[in-house]
């Protein structure tokens, strides 16, 4: 088992952000569907991105790539797609990514030949309900053992109406946005309860866009998709990542002067609302040029309302812990259904570090200190919890310890290079287990 030993201290410097590994995923899945060659520049080979390469691979599409940058571990990818999945392998290994099972899923089922997702750890846990009702009503099979994974599918995707929920996951819209246009008619997707994470629907809309797919968008309530469309290959570069500069922003705001690079201004993605938070509780931003700064601040507790963008609240929890006054995260119930029980993840691990937190059925309730203790934690083999965990450390008054700190490799596998690199002070070690 891989273990990090940080010593407290602050952290300075420039950080160029990882690409964001939502719009990785959509710009690779859109580039398989295209005819002829794409390019897509500024790629980190992190876990799920891995998944995702090998499952468009099992779907047809050629793969290879080129070094982008000396200094950077980003890659231009090229991928030649054939205009249409083609099932050249019978099984699709998913590994821990929720996005690449339910992207790819009614791709697959465009061709229509038998086909078997798997996957690890607890992504095997995580529902596919939204899918097995809708694929029942148009008469494909599917076949799991134990409910979960692996899961084999057999028939064909037609066009309809389909009605999904929007309160479980808005990766069931998404592939559903990525498929339906290659079908013979046209279709309608209609959501049944008040959707979360509109701001990732908004990004697979972008994305399919420049591939010259058109959906209508009806504020949410229901979407029209037109039949027979068809993707046009196309040269992207992948912009950095908020969800992940969350990290790091939350770390300056705690102890340090840190600058994230590669932020547009103008994104769509929904993480972006991280600056509006750390603002509101008192932190001292700077945003301009694509870039983001945070120093050492005195910050508050507020409510937070995590319904639309549930991947933050790991490094807000931090933050709360480390706030004066209360802090409330609400609407982050479908964190109980991540790569880890995350609510009682960070509110277990925070709590080994001497802070004052609370679950509740769908949040957290946390109680400011000025200072943790510190001591050893563990990351539940989840990369946001790892990250999170890293940033505590800052404002503890002993080291601390992390297990399993290789987790980071599911979204960030660089974190620990570049904590170091704003002169985090870092042992590594394997501990036998």
């Amino acid at each position: 088992m891989k273990c990090v030993k940080i010593t407290p201290s602050g952290l300075k410097g420039r950080i160029t952000v990882p690409p964001s590994k939502s719009i990785s995923h959509r710009m690779l899945i859109c580039a398989s569907l295209a005819a002829g060659d794409s390019i897509i520049s500024n790629i980190d080979f992190s876990d799920d991105i891995l998944a995702t390469l090998k499952g468009i691979k099992a779907l047809g599409a050629k793969v290879s790539y080129v070094k982008a940058n000396s200094n950077l571990e980003t890659y231009d990818v090229i991928i030649k797609g054939k205009g249409y999945p083609e099932i050249v392998q019978q099984t699709v290994d998913c590994f821990e990514s929720g996005s690449t099972l339910r992207f790819l899923i009614p791709i697959a089922l465009l061709d229509g030949k038998q086909i078997t997702f798997t996957g690890r750890g607890r992504l095997s846990q995580r529902p596919l309900d939204e899918y097995c009702r809708i694929f029942e009503s148009q008469g494909i099979i599917y076949y799991t053992r134990t409910g979960g994974l692996p899961i084999t599918f057999s028939g064909k995707l037609r066009p309809g109406v389909f009605k999904v929920k929007g309160n479980v996951s808005s990766q069931f819209i998404s592939g559903l946005l990525f498929s339906l246009p290659l079908l013979d008619g046209d279709s309608e997707i209609i959501i049944t309860t008040p959707i979360e994470s509109k701001g990732y629907i908004d990004l697979t809309i972008d994305t399919i866009k420049d591939f010259s797919i058109e959906v209508e968008n009806h504020n949410y309530e229901y979407f029209k998709v037109k039949g027979k469309q068809s993707y046009k290959a196309a040269r992207c570069r992948v912009e950095g990542d908020y969800s992940q500069a969350a990290f790091g922003l939350v770390a300056g705001t705690l102890n340090g002067n840190i600058t994230c690079n590669d932020l547009e201004s103008g994104s769509l993605q929904g993480d972006k609302c991280i600056i509006d938070i750390l603002t509101e509780m008192g932190a001292d931003l700077v945003v301009k040029d694509n870039s983001v700064t945070a120093r050492s601040s005195k910050t508050f507790g507020i409510t937070i309302d995590a319904s639309q963008c549930p991947d933050l609240v790991p490094p807000l929890a931090v933050l709360g812990a480390l706030s004066k006054g209360t802090t409330r995260i609400i609407n982050a119930g479908r964190l109980r259904i991540k790569e880890s029980d995350r609510l009682k993840a960070i509110s277990t691990e925070l709590s080994k570090l001497g802070a004052k937190i609370a679950e509740t059925p769908d949040g957290l309730e946390i109680y400011g200190r000025d200072m943790l203790e510190g001591g050893a934690v563990d990351s539940w083999n989840d990369h946001r919890i790892a990250m999170a965990l890293a940033v505590a450390a800052l404002r503890c008054k002993k080291p601390v310890i992390i297990n399993n700190s290789d987790s980071v490799g599911k979204s960030y596998p660089n974190f620990w290079n570049d904590f170091r690199k704003l002169g985090g002070i870092i042992d590594e070690f394997h501990l036998r287990q």
